[in-house]
């Protein structure tokens, strides 16, 4: 098994970040998760919000994909706040579920930030860097890519396909 899942963390599903993700997912035969469609309630240290659909979730993940490219747009700097809220509950495969959590060990780990212009700032990717190396995955690399005028250029598509190239097939 070699497969490959782009979680996507959007406010707006139709979005931006959907057209990268759709691009991605109809040339590469990646399948797609959107966070947003998805009931994920916010770390609670209770365990209160344990039939959310997050468990389902990351166990679906786990046992399906090899790899995991995350996919965010950038708000205020950082990941949007769905993309966060998964990261967070992570947390629940350290503490309560940590045979599941200890399965993600070995498998790949990928970004891909969105947004408007080529600006992104430097660090955005600490967290999925520093995420990956702590849950011992592998970390192939992120990408910063850009919409312009509801299109993807020609030369966000050539970034991409390079990063797919390079970075993400075995």
């Amino acid at each position: 098994m070699n497969k490959t899942v782009i979680i996507q963390g959007s406010a707006r599903p139709k979005g931006d970040t959907d057209r990268i993700v759709d691009y991605l997912a109809l040339n590469y035969h990646y399948d797609v998760i959107d966070l947003h469609a998805k009931n994920i309630g916010h770390y609670d240290y209770d365990y209160k919000n344990a039939d959310d659909d997050f468990i389902n979730l990351i166990t679906n993940i786990i046992e399906k994909y090899d790899s995991i490219i995350f996919a965010t747009p950038v708000y205020w700097y950082t990941m949007s706040g769905h993309m966060k809220v998964f990261f967070d509950r992570i947390s629940d495969l350290i503490r309560i579920h940590k045979p599941l959590g200890r399965q993600l060990r070995g498998k790949n780990m990928a970004m891909i930030s969105i947004s408007n212009s080529n600006d992104l700032i430097e660090g955005f990717n600490g967290p999925f860097v520093a995420s990956a190396n702590y849950l011992g995955m592998n970390y192939l690399g992120d990408l910063h890519t850009w919409v312009e005028d509801g299109s993807i250029t020609n030369k966000v598509k050539s970034n991409i396909n390079d990063f797919v190239d390079n970075k993400l097939r075995p």
